[in-house]
């Protein structure tokens, strides 16, 4: 059964070796996969300047094999829209602990397509929103590719483009900010077939959220 498991700098020491895992594989997809020749590092690990202490990863972990992930960066310290694409924003976005940018969203090939419910996929997408509910954030913001905008639209975010379509090495990209809300939540969990909260707080303060176990959507 895979879990999907809040890794911040206080508890990172218990997760050495997924952590470790985690990086190496972020690195099979993002390099060797998507050809990303820019963060190509000797040790074959994807670390960049944004894995810093303020940021938290999304660990899907599934029989001690990490599965997936995914990472937020609060906009009040460096993130990717301010510090490396500001050029994609209409203007100087604004910096606050409340909204967090996120990041590096992966999944392993061999659990991209399996046809069991929910999805690794699906799982990182609800963890977000629970994530940012449990923390009081208010907005996410990503940079994803246009083609993907169709799809989080009928899923049901609220989505505020922040820039004009880019392209960057060859496809087109876009920088939206994303609403949270429970609302939010509930009907992406069950489009998804997430029947209720999933995060695991494994040696880190959890902090007090409620969210109700949902239904899975009938198909």
């Amino acid at each position: 059964m895979t879990q999907v498991h809040v890794v911040r700098h206080d508890n990172s020491q218990l997760y050495a070796t997924q952590l470790d895992q985690y990086f190496r594989r972020r690195y099979e997809v993002f390099v060797r996969e998507r050809g990303w020749r820019d963060i190509e590092r000797p040790d074959g690990r994807d670390i960049d300047q944004f894995d810093t202490e303020d940021a938290i990863h999304l660990l899907a972990i599934d029989k001690d094999e990490v599965v997936g992930g995914l990472r937020f960066n609060p906009s009040s310290g460096p993130t990717l829209l301010n510090d490396v694409y500001p050029h994609l924003c209409f203007g100087p976005l604004s910096r606050s602990p409340d909204i967090h940018e996120t990041t590096r969203l992966w999944v392993v090939k061999e659990r991209r397509s399996e046809a069991s419910q929910p999805s690794v996929e699906a799982l990182l997408v609800a963890a977000s929103l629970e994530l940012s509910i449990a923390l009081g954030i208010r907005k996410t913001r990503v940079l994803f590719e246009t083609r993907r905008l169709g799809r989080n639209k009928r899923l049901g975010w609220t989505l505020e483009p922040l820039g004009p379509p880019h392209e960057i090495d060859g496809a087109d990209f876009i920088a939206v900010e994303k609403e949270v809300s429970e609302a939010i939540w509930a009907g992406i969990c069950r489009q998804l077939s997430v029947p209720g909260p999933v995060l695991v707080w494994n040696g880190t303060a959890r902090p007090s959220y409620r969210l109700r176990e949902l239904a899975p959507a009938m198909a």
